[in-house]
């Protein structure tokens, strides 16, 4: 029976019903082959242009390519979860929709609201990436003095994050199935980039630089300590997670943002042809083809320079990149290659973050949690006004906002997301066997008990300081629930009219 109050739960039959809604209505025109571009084309990005030399550097080592196999397995767990629940419950909204009908509407709103931090904060971090790479090309261009940035007293305008997100907003507005064609194209250019940074790379490994592949854990002091190092570290009493296990296990959750994506894919499920089969499809190929480039990358990297000259500069705080590798070893042209690399890489990531944020807002204004006008859809069956409020959301974050510290915040909000799906799929095994399931998770209940496992585990090797922020965060969410979610939601105004006609 459905809950009441913060428990009601929508029930998966009326998910599917609002999905032929005319005036919300999606056009469903994607396949199998444009979810798999859609995931590849937001994994690939800032995670391995930027992360992967960052999180050698100052954490794991030469064992960051092991810190990217644990993400991956967490990922894949959680990925066997998505692809069950989303060819059950062919929605908008992703696990939005999936906790609204196990959990109930307020762990919906939470979710929602959790989303956001992936979704938006992400596009804006990645944003600003991308006109970091951006100011690199036009100072190969036209010298160092050009910037991306224009100071307007006491705050800098990003005008390069402000241009990228504008143009985006216009393709997505324009339909989702240009956004596909657009990031095929681009999605080919970064894996031809990725797979050259592998190829070339192999040429200048030494052998010398993989030892030790596990390095000796920092001094006390040094390196991440008090509330910079992770809760895990700080909780078995460790002073530091630069390096030794700790590191290791903190590299992993810092280059889990590299694979930060394909449960976007679960967001296109309302506009895919054949949901059922296309969308288990599209998060699982995507994820192995990512994760067999992401470790081939670490390994190259790590064995090109030592790991010590890819830590952050303790100046002026600069990150290391995958170019530095390549100008280390005097190959300044690759360098340059891979900044062009990146620039589009970091486009399509930003692309697709913000689609799936404003399919996420699409399905949280349909239901009345967020004001109703955001679920209508235009000519081209886009939902335009969500569209340009995530436009919004994203360029005065990105173009007004410093980006610091913003992966983990990300990290911690999508394994929460993770751990909610996982448990959702438990549920709703329970109290609806009886749905058809075109793909279904394999081991029950053990697959999605290890997914909930894993996840809690990476978050947990997360600063202690991005604890904090995401507590406020939460905070900020269940204030904005009880002042305007709880009272229109179309869940509750449906049970409401029943009892005011008695």
């Amino acid at each position: 029976m459905p809950g009441t109050g913060l428990f009601r739960t929508k029930s998966v039959e009326q998910s599917i019903r609002d999905t032929d809604e005319p005036r919300t209505k999606l056009r469903r025109n994607l396949s199998t082959w444009d979810l798999t571009v859609f995931g590849v084309a937001v994994v690939i990005g800032a995670g391995i242009f930027t992360l992967t030399a960052r999180a050698a550097g100052d954490y794991a080592g030469p064992s960051v390519a092991i810190s990217f196999v644990l993400a991956a397995i967490a990922c894949g767990l959680a990925a066997l979860c998505y692809a069950e629940f989303a060819s059950t419950v062919p929605v908008a909204g992703s696990a939005y929709t999936f906790s609204y009908a196990t959990f109930g509407e307020f762990a919906a709103w939470i979710i929602g609201w959790d989303l956001v931090l992936e979704l938006a904060v992400g596009a804006a971090a990645v944003a600003k990436g991308w006109s970091i790479y951006l100011q690199t090309i036009l100072g190969y261009l036209f010298g160092a003095g050009a910037k991306t940035t224009i100071p307007l007293g006491a705050v800098s305008m990003d005008w390069g994050a402000l241009a990228l997100v504008v143009v985006l907003a216009t393709v997505l507005a324009l339909g989702t199935k240009l956004s596909s064609r657009v990031s095929m194209v681009i999605t080919a250019i970064k894996v031809a980039i990725v797979v050259f940074v592998i190829v070339l790379g192999l040429l200048y490994v030494k052998t010398v630089n993989y030892h030790p592949f596990i390095p000796p854990a920092a001094t006390s002091g040094a390196g991440e300590s008090g509330l910079n190092q992770s809760l895990f570290s700080l909780l078995a009493g460790g002073t530091t997670s630069t390096y030794g296990a700790f590191g290791l296990l903190a590299g992993a959750s810092l280059v889990f943002f590299a694979f930060i994506g394909f449960d976007i894919v679960a967001t296109t499920a309302e506009e895919t042809r054949n949901p059922s089969k296309s969308v288990p499809r599209g998060i699982l190929g995507s994820l192995v083809i990512v994760t067999v480039l992401y470790v081939g990358v670490a390994l190259v990297i790590v064995g090109m320079v030592p790991y010590t000259n890819l830590a952050t500069a303790a100046g002026d705080g600069s990150h290391k990149t995958l170019a530095t590798a390549f100008a280390l070893n005097g190959v300044n042209w690759a360098a340059q290659v891979i900044s062009v690399g990146a620039l589009a890489g970091l486009t399509t990531v930003v692309l697709v973050l913000m689609l799936g944020q404003a399919r996420i807002l699409f399905a949280m204004s349909r239901d009345g949690l967020l004001p109703q006008a955001l679920a209508r859809t235009g000519r081209r069956a886009t939902p335009v006004g969500a569209t340009l409020l995530v436009a919004l959301l994203v360029a005065v974050t990105a173009g007004f906002f410093p980006a610091e510290k913003l992966e983990e915040m990300v990290n911690v909000g999508t394994l929460f997301a993770f751990v909610l799906v996982s448990g959702g799929v438990l549920v709703l095994r329970r109290t609806h066997p009886e749905l058809p399931r075109a793909f279904r998770v394999p081991g029950m209940p053990v697959v999605p008990i290890l997914a909930i496992l894993t996840c809690v585990w990476l978050m947990l090797n997360l600063a202690v300081l991005t604890w904090i922020r995401f507590a406020v965060w939460m905070v900020v969410g269940v204030l904005i629930y009880f002042a305007y979610g709880r009272q229109h939601a179309v869940l509750g105004k449906q049970r409401r009219q029943p009892a005011e006609a008695v």
